[in-house]
């Protein structure tokens, strides 16, 4: 057995410790790894497919696109970990994916894809402004965080609208948003 399938079998093996270990091990391999780790992304085990995301996330370079197909995985921790991957791999490409993880029933899912975007930055607000009114409550509320923290003039309108909303969390969201663009005084139009 060579040093990768060792690695390779601490990883899988079930013991936390030795596949964290293993993790960064076969993360300081670089390249080399990589076909081993592409082929644990399919996996029928969720924990190998989690600790294939894991460690392709510590390799610098790593292909983002695998994390964009990751998040479309069955098991929640691995979309997880695609996300949380995307933070640190931010690629233009995955917004539509990213996008679509804010509906997640998993709310943790929905804010490491939030983070994610936010990593991306701005050339995903069009992205963002498409979705804004075709997603769900909770994406909602998730997007108008990302705009916020992007801090672009061009969602002053629906951060405007959102002013008017019933709900607390988007409205606490737009607020923030027009605050940090310099618009926090905000004029109701008297009926």
């Amino acid at each position: 057995m060579s040093l990768l399938d060792d690695m390779l079998a601490d990883l899988t093996g079930g013991d936390e410790s030795r596949a964290e270990s293993a993790a960064l091990e076969l993360a300081q391999l670089g390249e080399s790894a990589l076909p081993a780790l592409k082929a644990l992304l399919a996996s029928s085990k969720a924990d190998h497919r989690w600790w294939a995301v894991r460690t392709l996330a510590q390799i610098p370079g790593s292909d983002a696109s695998l994390f964009s197909a990751a998040l479309s995985d069955s098991s929640v921790e691995v979309r997880q970990a695609a996300a949380l991957a995307l933070a640190e791999h931010p690629l233009e490409e995955a917004a539509p994916f990213l996008v679509r993880a804010l509906s997640d029933a998993d709310d943790l899912l929905g804010n490491l894809s939030a983070n994610a975007l936010i990593a991306i930055g701005k050339p995903i607000i069009p992205i963002l402004l498409g979705a804004f009114e075709c997603e769900s409550s909770s994406a909602r509320i998730h997007i108008m965080r990302v705009l916020a923290e992007l801090r672009d003039y061009r969602a002053i309108p629906i951060m405007m609208k959102a002013m008017e909303s019933d709900s607390a969390m988007l409205h606490y969201w737009a607020n923030k948003g027009l605050e940090r663009l310099g618009l926090d005084m905000v004029y109701i139009k008297p009926e």
